[in-house]
């Protein structure tokens, strides 16, 4: 009996230390489906421009800059999987209501160099910002961030930052420890987690209108996730309840999805031109 407990023990150990080396590799999905770049917004009939940004690191990023026929800019921030090809979908929708969209990869995705950390990506984030708000000119009540589930986490960053337009937070995470210690009980993983896209605090830093968009039916990150995160913004705010899975709610109930977020941005301020 001793030795099975022993052995028990072990195997336990064995598995909290591979969690621990491992989880930047569990979280950070930029080979699936791939880094490959499968379809550019001219696929969606529309004009764009590549974009390359260089971080204050030395990193060079790759990104699009599409344009529309409104002065505010959406600066989008994807998810822990695949590359900005796979968000044309996205991009229409903001194209429709009327938003120019920049949307990058981060550092290890898609076209981009260098190796995936969470503090890369914020700096990643900086960069994008600045690329907009110094490189373009565009006055920052012009920008509006926008960050899907861990991406949430880099648009929040910013916003605590800066004093963006808006931002708009969709199917995130209050942060990884948080989510973690749901998904695997068994595991100390407040006391594990190197990483945490705090996605929670970074929203209650932020002077900036905040819109919180959650599925009632999300399998992956449960809604109770962003109604915390409802909680912790200040005003003004609102929160959009859609219907559909983590990954197709925005498409499968898109009526519903429009609509709020047109209500969202018609409040808005107009905030200042640009030069």
């Amino acid at each position: 009996m001793l030795k099975l407990l022993l052995a028990g023990l072990a195997a336990y150990a064995a598995l909290v230390l591979v969690v621990y080396l491992m989880q930047a590799r569990m979280l950070y999905l930029a080979n699936v489906p791939g880094r490959s770049l499968e379809r550019t917004p001219a696929d969606i009939g529309t004009e764009f421009h590549d974009v390359s940004i260089d971080t204050a690191d030395g990193v060079r990023l790759h990104g699009w800059y599409v344009p529309a026929d409104s002065d505010r800019v959406l600066l989008f921030f994807h998810g822990n999987a695949g590359n900005i090809s796979h968000r044309l979908e996205s991009i229409r929708q903001f194209l429709q209501l009327g938003l120019s969209v920049l949307i990058i990869d981060y550092r290890g995705y898609g076209q981009s160099e260098g190796r995936t950390t969470e503090q890369g990506i914020y700096r990643d984030a900086e960069a994008a910002w600045r690329y907009l708000t110094e490189t373009n000119n565009i006055p920052a009540t012009r920008i509006i961030v926008f960050g899907r589930s861990m991406g949430a986490s880099a648009a929040a960053y910013l916003a605590a930052r800066h004093r963006p337009l808006a931002l708009i937070i969709e199917s995130s995470f209050t942060s990884v420890p948080d989510i973690a210690r749901e998904y695997y009980p068994w595991l100390p993983v407040r006391w594990l987690s190197r990483l945490r896209h705090a996605a929670e605090e970074f929203v209650r830093q932020s002077k900036s209108p905040v819109l919180v968009i959650h599925s009632r039916d999300d399998e992956i990150v449960p809604l109770h996730h962003g109604k915390a995160i409802f909680a912790a913004a200040g005003d003004p705010k609102a929160f959009l309840e859609i219907r559909g899975t983590h990954n197709d709610a925005f498409l499968r109930d898109e009526q519903n999805y429009l609509s709020g977020l047109r209500s969202f941005l018609d409040q808005l301020p107009p905030g200042e031109s640009p030069p």
